[in-house]
């Protein structure tokens, strides 16, 4: 079958499956997803091979380090994965809830109510677990889903689809509703992002080069974020250990995801006594420091920075250091050079950072915590579809409520307008 014929097959099941999915109970969609739990854990040794699989092919077409680390399936990721699911099977089911009754003078009820989005299309490369993240999450949504992983995960994604296979038919709901494309060749996601007959909106998940092709060519409504550029900012006020633990937890903690930091910025007052002894962490954690001139002064290891470096996205163990003259020099940083992902301050003082949330232009902005923590199974959504750093309909973390949208409903007694 050509990719054209294929992929419109697969997106009329999806639509078909979404509107069976759409009439699902709350049980029969806990159900499938408690099912898939049990079917994963159960079905680790296939996981594992599979898995194994794809590493091999990817160390033999060249893979980077970072690149080999999100395609992994350990153990823990395993763990997680059923542990995700069980976190989405917990949480209140948004569909059908109806919020905002009021009446309006004519004596009508007006309010709005939570809808799924119909098919959700998702483009990923190389982590296998987004597979089940972004299927657990349509599903108790109540939405469809395409799922077209990067070729460098195929064996480790059909593995997985197996066991979402098996929790729907566990809950008799349709099979349909999760489809992990088949096909490696490029051509299918052209197909799946220019089909809005068939797909509602395409989240995309991965590179910058991905998600700027899906972001130009979809015809559909597009989840993105482009970058993950994000900062940690050591205020004048802060507390020095944390500000230590927090800055080295965000950059060495995972060196290619979106979350990780890219760019530490210390206030002047404190650079003397904070930068020496992160320094000293980076070092031996093998981190390469590039630091504007006074960085350079208090710490002579480090290569200068280039302008391109404040907007550097490296995933990798490269971090960009700036210090600056103290808040408002940090909040123009930040909202010049970031990528509106996560950014963070360390600091005691409750009015800057109250400043600081209200000023900073970020998906998430946090106070005294790792950028890591910027997650969807860390906010306690169970998982995730995405994070956006748009600003219509979802933002940060795309969880349940992400995935939803709202129509209006009428409660009348007969009225007629007059």
């Amino acid at each position: 079958m050509e990719v054209k014929e294929y992929m419109a097959e697969v997106g009329r099941r999806a639509r078909a499956a979404s509107r069976v999915i759409v009439k699902a109970t709350t049980a029969e969609k806990n159900t499938a997803l408690l099912a898939t739990a049990e079917a994963l854990n159960s079905n680790r040794e296939a996981l594992t091979a599979a898995n194994v699989l794809d590493l091999a092919n990817g160390r033999d077409r060249g893979l980077d380090a970072a690149m080999l680390d999100r395609l992994a399936l350990t153990p823990e990721r395993i763990d997680a994965m059923i542990e995700g699911l069980r976190q989405v099977a917990a949480l209140p089911d948004p569909v059908g809830v109806i919020g905002d009754m009021r009446y309006v003078p004519s004596g009508i009820q007006v309010g709005k109510m939570r809808v799924p989005l119909g098919v959700v299309g998702i483009v990923y490369e190389s982590r296998p677990n987004v597979t089940v993240d972004a299927a657990s999450l349509c599903l108790k949504s109540s939405n469809a889903t395409i799922l077209r992983g990067g070729s460098e995960a195929i064996h480790s994604n059909q593995a997985i689809a197996k066991c979402i296979q098996q929790g729907l038919t566990s809950a008799s709901l349709p099979e349909d509703a999760v489809q992990v494309i088949e096909t490696t060749d490029r051509a299918a996601v052209g197909e799946l992002i220019t089909m809005p007959e068939y797909v509602d909106v395409i989240v995309p998940r991965g590179g910058k080069g991905l998600i700027e092709r899906i972001s130009k060519d979809a015809k559909v409504a597009v989840i993105k974020h482009l970058d993950g550029i994000c900062h940690v900012y050591i205020d004048d006020k802060a507390d020095m250990t944390k500000a230590i633990n927090i800055a080295v937890n965000a950059k060495t903690h995972r060196y290619g995801t979106c979350n990780t930091m890219e760019t530490l910025l210390v206030a002047e007052a404190v650079a003397e006594r904070v930068l020496p002894v992160l320094a000293t962490a980076y070092e031996e954690h093998q981190v390469e420091l590039r630091g504007c001139s006074r960085t350079r002064e208090l710490i002579p290891s480090a290569v200068a920075a280039t302008e391109a470096d404040w907007q550097e996205e490296y995933l990798a163990p490269i971090l960009a250091v700036k210090v600056v003259s103290g808040m408002d020099d940090a909040i123009e940083h930040i909202n010049t050079h970031g990528s509106h992902h996560t950014d963070a301050i360390i600091t005691e003082d409750f009015s800057k950072a109250r400043r600081f949330l209200t000023e900073v232009d970020s998906s998430s902005v946090m106070i005294n915590a790792s950028t890591r923590f910027a997650d969807g199974f860390e906010y306690g959504l169970g998982a995730e579809i995405g994070i956006s750093t748009d600003k219509i309909h979802a933002r940060g973390p795309v969880g349940l409520e992400g995935l939803t949208s709202e129509k209006y409903v009428v409660f009348g007694d007969g009225h007629i307008r007059k």
